[in-house]
């Protein structure tokens, strides 16, 4: 007997058991069965039946005694080998090294604290492929130690990487909030978490020009953010060996206090902006003509009081439509509340003065428009009205920003200044990876200093590697693939995502028609990849030595391996 398979034109073939015969010396054959309606599989085991062959259960032969998700460490260790990053963290290798390189990984797919940290991988393959073994949380945290002794050589070599002379050098300070109250660094100070009356340590991040991370530096709380500038620059000169720099800094971090010394390193030019107060000062002086944005969005313009500087004015019509909105909003729900204090005057407990003065300043207060209104305050009485003057001097300002630099126009135009300026978006994007799901820097939960400054280390690393698989993937992500562009668009206007960008956000699909992922969900589908290690059963039953099977990955699978085998440190 044998299987036969018949084609049949346009329909599936038929797929018949037959056998063969004699019938006076001819050989015939004849149909036993039709078995088209059963599987392939089950059609093969007939026909290996029909040969002689032996057939034993998968289980019979092999047992699986160890299962562990791999696809999203095999992404982020394969971008760890393309960077280079054990060499970084240490030439020689360690235990310590790959504890280190274990927190790092672990802390990109599953950010946690340090005993959850080493609880969470064994589900993974990372501790057979680094070969852990055995770790508990004190090991995690002599790590820790020893990576913090290693943080001036490590930040050296990614200078050297990354930073070169007389190129950009982006820095800004952002901060984070505890869990407790025994650490030194921690402070109240400016929250930026919106966690009001929780303590907090700052850390100021420097990166190069396209917001790849170079070093970190941790202060305690309540370190204003003018006060940590100088120490960078220093640490840029003087550690990093370079020796001219483009610093580009915020307004809020680059004061005239720090622009003076700046101005006696040779070899430190910067690029900032001015606050709406020092705008107002040269529309004033007559140095900002208002009626230049009439034809243009950008012009130059200087002022004596500042010698050797250059203002470059800008104006975003977009920006002036939106701050004009929020401030109506803000008024309008100032009025509304104001009206209830005024009905409210002169009735209970608003009898007096200074109980309504009181109830006032909660309302203008709130939303901090108290200067756009006019308060008559009396013995029971209360009134007020829009000081439309105030309103429209500052509308006179919406949409202005004047961008601030040393460079003279030989060395960078007007339009690359801007462009430059808001490159610092960048360490914005920074921090919001360090912050948010993506890291979890915060809340901070060490009480010793040295193990806070390890940790933001630590973050910093994780998002080193990060950054750079984010860059590869773009093509798999909901990310414009058109990076060029942005070099060339006009620097004032809004900016915008390329078509194709816009397309695959529209489509939820890449332009070859596979599902576009965040970074994220990226990482969750690869982490569906299992690495099994299976055993095959001797004639005693017992198992022999395992052998490694990893699941196929599905065709976005396999295009996520072969970008980020393009990085390149």
């Amino acid at each position: 007997m044998y299987i036969a398979i018949v084609p049949n034109r346009s329909s599936p073939p038929a797929i018949l058991l037959r056998e063969g015969y004699r019938d006076n010396g001819k050989v015939k054959n004849r149909t036993l069965a039709n078995l088209s309606s059963l599987p392939m599989d089950q059609v093969e085991a007939i026909r290996r039946v029909l040969k002689g062959e032996k057939l034993t259960s998968i289980d019979d032969l092999f047992q699986t005694v160890a299962s562990a998700k791999h696809g999203h460490v095999k992404a982020v260790m394969l971008a760890m080998d393309r960077l280079g990053f054990d060499k970084l963290i240490a030439t020689r290798p360690s235990r310590e090294r790959d504890l280190v390189l274990a927190m790092v990984a672990s802390r990109i797919f599953s950010p946690s604290s340090k005993l959850a940290t080493q609880r969470t991988w064994k589900d993974t393959s990372l501790p057979q492929i680094l070969d852990l073994g055995e770790v508990c949380e004190d090991d995690l945290y002599a790590a820790m130690d020893w990576l913090l002794e290693r943080q001036d050589k490590i930040e050296k070599k990614l200078a050297r990487r990354h930073l070169k002379e007389a190129g950009l050098v982006l820095y800004d300070l952002s901060s984070s909030y505890f869990e407790g109250c025994k650490c030194p660094l921690a402070k109240l100070g400016y929250n930026r978490d919106g966690m009001k009356g929780k303590l907090q340590v700052n850390y100021g991040l420097l990166t190069d020009e396209r917001g790849c991370p170079v070093s970190v530096s941790v202060f305690e709380g309540n370190v204003s953010d003018p006060k940590t500038l100088l120490p960078a620059v220093e640490k840029v000169r003087e550690r990093f060996g370079i020796n001219e720099l483009v610093l580009v800094g915020d307004r809020g971090m680059v004061s005239q206090k720090q622009i003076d010394a700046l101005e006696k390193m040779n070899g430190v030019a910067w690029i900032t902006a001015l606050k709406t107060g020092a705008i107002r000062k040269l529309v004033d002086a007559g140095a900002i003509q208002l009626g230049l944005f009439d034809e243009r969005n950008l012009f130059e313009c200087e002022h004596p009081d500042f010698p050797g500087e250059r203002f470059v004015a800008c104006r975003n019509s977009e920006l002036a439509k939106l701050r004009a909105h929020k401030r109506q909003s803000l008024l309008d729900a100032t009025a509304k509340e104001l009206e209830k204090v005024r009905a409210m005057a002169g009735k209970g407990g608003l009898k007096a003065a200074k109980a309504i003065g009181v109830r006032v300043g909660r309302v203008v207060n709130k939303y901090k428009v108290a200067k756009h209104f006019s308060l008559d305050i009396g013995e029971g009485t209360f009134d007020f009205c829009v000081d439309t003057e105030s309103v429209e001097n500052e509308a006179s300002l919406d949409g202005i920003y004047v961008v601030r630099t040393s460079l003279r126009k030989s060395h960078m135009s007007a339009e690359d200044a801007v462009r430059s300026y808001k490159k610092l978006s960048q360490v914005e994007r920074a921090f919001r990876s360090l912050k948010s799901m993506d890291l979890k820097v915060r809340p901070i939960f060490h009480h010793k200093e040295n193990r806070v400054r390890a940790h933001i280390f630590l973050c910093m690393l994780a998002y080193y590697v990060e950054w750079h698989m984010k860059e590869a993937l773009r093509p798999l992500l909901f990310a414009d693939e058109d990076q060029e562009a942005k070099a060339m668009r006009d620097p004032v206007a809004p900016a915008e995502r390329s078509a194709a960008a816009l397309d695959k956000v529209a489509r939820k699909t890449t332009p070859d028609g596979q599902e576009a992922h965040s970074f994220k969900t990226l990482l969750e589908h690869l982490a569906v990849i299992v690495r099994n290690q299976c055993a095959r059963r001797n004639e005693s039953s017992s198992p022999t030595a395992p052998v490694v099977i990893e699941t196929t990955p599905d065709p976005i699978q396999e295009k996520a391996f072969d970008l980020l085998l393009q990085i390149a440190p």
